[in-house]
């Protein structure tokens, strides 16, 4: 059955060809299944990454005398 979805094609080394086989193969989950699984979780490692990379700079500016307690917050 064709499938709307955007395509892309891959070129891997053996070695990480037979890896990924291996893992599709244990889930009975298709290749390509599997290499979308992978990708979107790298992906959510990224953003993972970027948004800590973000929170550990943000902490560098933090001043607790500028900051609101939580009884100012929610009073």
């Amino acid at each position: 059955m064709p499938t709307k979805n955007p395509r892309i094609n891959v070129v891997l080394d053996e070695s990480l060809y037979q890896n990924v086989r291996f893992l599709a193969k244990k889930e009975g989950i298709s290749l390509s299944t599997k290499v979308r699984d992978l990708l979107k979780e790298a992906l959510e490692i990224q953003e993972d990454i970027g948004l800590a990379a973000f929170a550990e700079q943000r902490e560098t500016t933090w001043d607790d005398a500028l900051s609101l307690t939580h009884e100012e917050v929610w009073s």
